[in-house]
């Protein structure tokens, strides 16, 4: 029996319910502290809804054993994958990042006195940066190549043009998702021939834009008409999914609700910032990466925001915050991590398994659609 919350996207994708767990990032850890590791991933397309692996910090051979995995998890049911990718290609360079943080000494010395300061005011150790590069075009084509060689069924670029997989991706039979933080970016997909889009309000988490989500969902569903569109930030409860659909989505991009799942591998104290959190203590800031990102507010966010410094431009940003983040990896203060998060976090209150949320959202939903049939006879 086809239940109230089934919309077209689920015949599309061969799935019971149209909720999705985004893919998450750790920003570095692989596996051991992804928010959204194999496991969860395959607790929700084993449920019922689609599951997400959040790819763009794992390596090459994490990347395909966690789809293998993953396959071997969930059978026949649908997954996806999710990974940054570049605005246009033939923009990414080749140098490593010791060589782009030499650039950085000598262009933005007070940025590098900035980090430097911190890591002594933190009470960290300073090591070495490893001698990695942030996103070549070497690598970037193996990810993708291991993607296509897995038969990925469903490919999500969090960040980036999605373009640039479009042909390979629906030659090998490939679903393809883009994200939109305003309805221009659903044109370019469109343009693309992108299959579905998520469009992500500002309360999100992770890299956002600033229309929310009430706001920018009808402008995408117009864009975006007739292929389906999903709703994203700000939604953690049923009756957030119900909303969602009633502005037009036909599915919820969920990924802040499921970071205090049993089943992620956040470190537990990160989980314990988010649970004590109020909605207000989750803000925008371009200190991470250099992009606009919504976080839980620590101190070191705090320190960026008095530091009267503008960020440098993604990927330089991230390349100078190298330092402090491997001090902090090297000193297991996963406190001081910035943990990309939404502000539904204010009302998550407690751990709880993947299968119990998912299923909260589901029912409420429902309930949420007959109640308004009720209220509006």
């Amino acid at each position: 029996m086809v239940g109230q919350l089934y919309t077209p996207i689920c015949d599309m994708l061969g799935i019971e319910y149209p909720i999705f767990l985004a893919g998450m990032n750790s920003g570095g850890g692989g596996q051991a502290k992804s928010p959204t590791p194999v496991k969860l991933v395959a607790e929700i397309s084993n449920a019922g809804g689609l599951g997400v692996l959040g790819d763009s910090f794992l390596s090459l051979e994490d990347l395909d054993q966690g789809i293998r995995e993953l396959k071997s998890l969930v059978g026949d049911r649908p997954f996806g994958v999710d990974f940054m990718l570049p605005a246009k290609l033939e923009n990414v360079g080749t140098r490593t990042n010791l060589e782009i943080h030499d650039d950085i000494k000598k262009e933005y010395p007070k940025h590098v006195e900035f980090i430097e300061r911190m890591i002594e005011d933190l009470e960290l150790k300073k090591v070495e940066i490893p001698e990695s590069s942030p996103m070549t075009y070497e690598h970037i084509l193996k990810k993708i190549e291991i993607v296509m060689d897995n038969d990925v069924p469903i490919f999500a670029a969090a960040l980036g043009d999605p373009a640039l997989v479009s042909e390979k991706a629906h030659d090998k039979g490939m679903i393809l998702m883009g994200m939109a933080g305003a309805p221009r970016h659903a044109e370019r997909h469109m343009a693309a021939g992108v299959d579905i889009v998520v469009a992500q309000g500002t309360e999100a988490g992770g890299h956002t834009g600033s229309i929310s989500t009430m706001v920018l969902v009808p402008q995408v569903v117009d864009v975006f008409s007739p292929k389906p569109v999903l709703a994203a930030g700000g939604i953690a409860s049923g009756a957030q999914v119900a909303a969602g659909l009633a502005l037009g989505a036909q599915g919820a991009w969920i990924g802040t609700a499921f970071l205090v799942a049993e089943e992620g591998n956040s470190p537990e104290v990160q989980k314990d910032q988010i649970i004590g959190a109020r909605s207000e203590q989750f803000s925008i800031s371009t200190s991470q990466s250099g992009k606009q990102q919504r976080a839980y507010h620590n101190i070191v966010r705090e320190a960026w925001a008095n530091s009267g410094l503008k960020t440098l431009p993604m990927p330089l940003q991230g390349v100078l915050n190298e330092p402090l983040n491997e001090a902090i990896k090297a000193a297991k203060r996963d406190d001081l991590a910035q943990i990309p998060s939404g502000q539904v976090g204010g009302m998550l209150m407690e751990r709880r398994p993947a299968r119990e949320i998912f299923f909260d959202l589901v029912h409420e939903a429902e309930e949420t659609i007959d109640s308004m049939k009720f209220n509006l006879k």
